[in-house]
């Protein structure tokens, strides 16, 4: 997957306007298993950036919720999670959580490689789960030992809506079965380095650990580094970047309240200068964004103005921190195609 740099652009508007418009799998729900939730995450190998997601209150909380009164989307959400199924043999409604890492190398100017790694855990049986999508693949798998396990690799090579939520675009897909309740999926590099990682018992990634958790009641979380080697490649041809030259760390959650979507995205800077002068910027191009909002559709900007009305944005020492929140119910006519 290539990320490239426009991406970035703009990466402090994005904070403070965009990033809710992604938030699709909320729900309100009890406190989530914190232990089972770090376990997860420090089965990952080292990586740039790791992130936490609460499926099951994603399909059992949050998709009824903002899919009410819509039958067709909540029928066609149920087939496409069918059919993921088929497809892989990986039923989404036995899956509680999932635990990514995502790892950047940079193979020319200007790009950024993003490999990723996920691990899931839940009520399934991860060895029947691996055996059902070789079945649905139809012979089209090979496998490959390492450090005792069995790596399936499967040949895809097409669009899937993962788990039967969001689209990816997937070529070659490796499996394997870390513990009777956990399953590794991603690239083969990626699979054998949560083997490894499962083998060693190292805690890779305490920091981002650590960033993806800072809210134990978040329905999503995540943690990253900003390495000199990902601003470098920024500069390449984004004059902009040197926004971002003070950041080491980005980190953030999405939570829901009875009425509320909530969103949290912070970062880590080298000083508290950084930090106040990354403010500024946030600030002013928050009032540049507000120009464009007439552009958007009705429900668009309804929800972004919500957004920006209720936008705060601090600064703690060398920390930037910004909040907002919007209301369910202007989130759930988007959701719904309305």
């Amino acid at each position: 997957m290539k990320v490239k740099n426009s991406i970035f652009k703009s990466f402090a508007l994005a904070l403070c306007c965009s990033a809710f418009f992604s938030v699709i799998a909320l729900a309100q729900g009890n406190t989530p298993r914190s232990n089972q939730a770090t376990n997860l995450l420090a089965s990952l190998p080292p990586s740039d950036a790791v992130a936490l997601i609460k499926v099951k209150r994603v399909i059992d909380e949050a998709m009824p919720s903002l899919l009410a009164g819509n039958p067709a989307r909540i029928a066609e959400v149920n087939e496409e999670m069918a059919k993921f199924k088929t497809q892989t043999g990986i039923d989404a409604r036995s899956i509680d959580q999932i635990a990514l890492g995502m790892s950047f190398t940079y193979p020319s100017e200007a790009i950024t490689k993003v490999n990723t790694i996920a691990i899931a855990s839940g009520t399934f049986n991860a060895g029947a789960m691996v055996a059902a999508g070789r079945l649905a693949s139809s012979g089209k798998y090979s496998e490959q030992k390492f450090q005792g396990k069995t790596i399936y690799l499967f040949s895809l090579d097409r669009e899937v809506r993962l788990l039967g939520l969001w689209n990816l675009r997937i070529s070659d897909l490796a499996v394997t079965s870390l513990t009777p309740n956990t399953l590794a999926m991603g690239s083969l590099e990626s699979v054998k380095g949560a083997i490894e990682a499962g083998r060693t018992r190292k805690f890779a990634n305490p920091q981002l650990i650590a960033l993806a958790g800072s809210d134990p009641n978040a329905i999503m979380g995540f943690g990253g580094n900003v390495s000199e080697a990902l601003i470098q490649n920024l500069r390449a041809n984004n004059s902009w970047a040197r926004e971002l030259t003070a950041v080491r760390q980005v980190y953030g959650s999405v939570g829901m309240t009875s009425a509320d979507l909530e969103v949290m995205l912070a970062a880590k800077t080298v000083d508290a200068a950084s930090a106040k002068n990354l403010s500024d910027t946030i600030e002013g191009l928050t009032q540049l964004g507000t120009l464009f909002l007439g552009r958007l559709s009705p429900v668009r900007e309804t929800l972004a103005r919500s957004a920006i009305k209720n936008l705060k944005v601090t600064t703690t020492g060398n920390q930037l921190l910004i909040k907002t929140a919007v209301a369910q119910a202007q989130v759930a006519p988007l959701i719904r195609g309305n």
